[in-house]
């Protein structure tokens, strides 16, 4: 197979899983490509760190009476990873993955879930994604503050204009509240 051919036939399969939990799935793709895609994130571990002031932002509403979840489509196993490299779980309540659930976080059932497993007050609560398909799901649910990363790479320039506030890091959040 060409190199050409076999990036149609990977984005392919890319743009059929996207928004699913599979697209998230590190058993579906090691399953589907024949490769071991948990010990490829291990491999890279070594660039698991936190954003620019992601760390002040954790340990300043650690700080706080404020829940605090992790609220992710991640795989445990990738969270498993980071959290091992960067101790990340020490600062929530709580780490929820979609994959607990059984729906990627686009899905409205997500969320119902969520509030089932968790219980929160939508109406107050505060939810900081950097997908605009995520972000428009929790909308429909009626989660009332919602706030967009517009550099979640900083190896890439700012995202553009949102219908959410956006702040460049989450630190930008202390600002917010």
């Amino acid at each position: 197979m060409t190199l050409a051919a076999a990036c149609d036939n990977l984005f392919e399969r890319y743009r059929a899983a996207q928004g699913s939990l599979d697209w998230y799935c590190l058993d579906h793709w090691s399953d589907r490509l024949g490769i071991d895609i948990l010990q490829l994130h291990r491999d890279a571990s070594h660039r698991i760190g936190y954003l620019p002031g992601a760390m002040a932002f954790l340990e300043s509403v650690h700080r706080r009476d404020i829940q605090l979840l992790l609220v992710t489509n991640a795989h445990r196993d990738t969270l498993e990873i980071k959290d091992e490299v960067t101790g990340l779980a020490s600062f929530f309540d709580r780490v929820c993955s979609s994959h607990d659930f059984g729906f990627a976080k686009e899905r409205q059932e997500f969320w119902h879930a969520l509030q089932d497993e968790v219980g929160f007050d939508s109406a107050t609560t505060m939810f900081v994604d950097d997908s605009h398909a995520v972000l428009q799901s929790a909308a429909v649910y009626g989660i009332g503050q919602l706030v967009t990363i517009t550099r979640p790479d900083t190896s890439k320039p700012l995202r553009g204009e949102s219908e959410y506030v956006g702040v460049e890091t989450v630190a930008d959040l202390l600002d917010l509240r």
